[in-house]
């Protein structure tokens, strides 16, 4: 009896033991995975963005000057005194508005004076006519000689002569005239007065008095590299390339205009081609000689995979992404990327729409780290990825190009 109690003893104290070493076991290992936790690193904090559609325009893009269609420099074709030019210094005129005077009182004395001569010779002339008549009447009846006729003919021939020279002294006097009053050739901006009212203009001195340049319509001559020429010309088959106007800058779009054609030989010297663009300049944008960015559209990437400039990385073996898995760590994608569409990148293969990309952050970053991202306008990681596959669903992935 004694035997047996002993043997309930040892199994109560062998129960009592196993309890709490399991008991000691669950405390170590809930100790061990509260240390675990806490020594874990944190979530980097990063800004995110999702890859998405987009049809991007494709740019090419040159220096450019502007230049204007026409520049007329206004200076007298007769010599006299400058009286008066009618016309403010940058004021718009149009084709055919007095811009300058000159005295015209010599030439209007001149044209008088071939006007008069040529009322005296006309007078002779009708009565060298009318002699002649007689004359020939005379001959007729034997009472005037045939040599008399002749002579008095010649006589009407010389005063005829005298009338179409008098004529061309009246022709020459009016348009000597017609040179004191200039008028605009064209439509366009006044520049600076280079002479002053009260001064002696001599047409062999070639002085000018002022400028007028021709600003609406306008063109940018702007230069590409000469292996983009044959992409300009295949765009150009299609129909005419819009180029857009941007200030030295880039920051401010000043004018849209038309391509008008490629120059007709490439500068051999820098291996570039020339190309001119017009624009309307209704808005006085553009100013002749002064510097912008022409940015010529030659074609459209319909359904390409965009993603913020700030995404793409450079690493020893290329460019590369830092995407965010579902389990909120990241890992590098190798990317190849093609025209930049302002603040987005055309990533061409190595990404697909929906896809989470690191934009800003990327310091702290290596495969595997686990991020906190933050998506601008809000959202989370599983929503942008949900809407980003649904749009690429949607559109399909074939991108191809206008």
């Amino acid at each position: 009896m004694a035997k047996r109690r002993f043997r309930l003893s040892l199994f109560a104290v062998a129960v009592l033991a196993a309890g709490g070493g399991f008991w000691l076991l669950r405390r170590h290992d809930a100790v061990h995975a509260a240390v675990t936790a806490d020594s874990a690193p944190p979530a980097v904090p990063v800004t995110a963005a999702a890859a998405k559609l987009a049809d991007v325009p494709v740019y090419l893009t040159g220096l450019g000057t502007v230049q204007a269609f026409n520049i007329v420099e206004i200076r007298a074709q007769v010599n006299g005194t400058l009286i008066a030019i009618p016309v403010a210094q940058g004021q718009e005129v149009q084709k055919g508005d007095i811009v300058a005077e000159i005295d015209p009182r010599p030439y209007k004395a001149i044209y008088d004076q071939a006007m008069a001569q040529r009322a005296e010779d006309a007078a002779q002339l009708q009565s060298a006519e009318l002699d002649l008549a007689r004359f020939q009447s005379l001959e007729k009846r034997s009472f005037a000689s045939v040599q008399q006729v002749d002579d008095q003919q010649a006589t009407v021939n010389k005063l005829r002569a005298a009338i179409d020279a008098d004529d061309a002294a009246i022709e020459a006097a009016s348009i000597n005239l017609g040179f004191c009053t200039i008028r605009a050739p064209i439509t366009g901006r006044v520049g600076f007065y280079e002479t002053d009212v009260g001064n002696l203009i001599e047409a062999s001195a070639q002085t000018r008095i002022l400028s007028i340049t021709e600003d609406k319509p306008i063109s940018v001559v702007f230069t590409l590299p000469e292996a983009d020429l044959p992409r300009v010309q295949q765009a150009m088959t299609k129909g005419a390339l819009p180029v857009l106007a941007y200030s030295a800058d880039e920051t401010t779009k000043l004018a849209e205009g038309m391509l008008l054609t490629p120059d007709n030989a490439i500068d051999t010297a820098t291996g570039t081609i020339r190309l001119k663009a017009t624009f309307e300049n209704r808005k006085d944008a553009l100013w002749p000689g002064e510097f912008v960015n022409a940015r010529l559209l030659i074609g459209t990437l319909h359904d390409a995979v965009t993603v913020p400039e700030a995404a793409i990385q450079h690493g020893p073996s290329g460019l590369f992404v830092y995407t965010i898995k579902p389990d909120h760590t990241v890992e590098t994608r190798d990317v190849a990327v093609s025209v930049p569409d302002g603040s987005d990148t055309v990533v061409t293969s190595g990404l697909q729409a929906g896809e989470s990309v690191v934009v800003a952050g990327q310091s702290r970053l290596a495969p595997g780290v686990r991020v906190a991202a933050s998506f601008p306008g809000g959202g989370t990681l599983a929503a942008r990825a949900q809407a980003g596959a649904a749009a690429a669903a949607g559109a399909g992935s074939t991108t191809k190009r206008d």
